[in-house]
């Protein structure tokens, strides 16, 4: 799934890119999009929604 430029992952701020990153809107609100890129899905690191405040990992 390529990322639109903007979208960065939403734990650590990196850009979305190469293999393994993806970006979904939030499971809770579904109004957010939340990025993750591949080191942090790899490391299990929590994201917050900033909208709904839901945490996920």
């Amino acid at each position: 799934m390529a990322a639109a430029p903007d979208v960065r992952c939403s734990s650590c701020g990196r850009a979305l890119a190469g293999r393994g990153a993806t970006h979904f809107p939030c499971p809770s609100c579904g109004e957010t999009t939340i990025g993750r890129c591949a080191q942090c899905r790899d490391q299990s690191v929590l994201y917050h929604c900033p909208k709904c405040a839901f945490e996920g990992p």
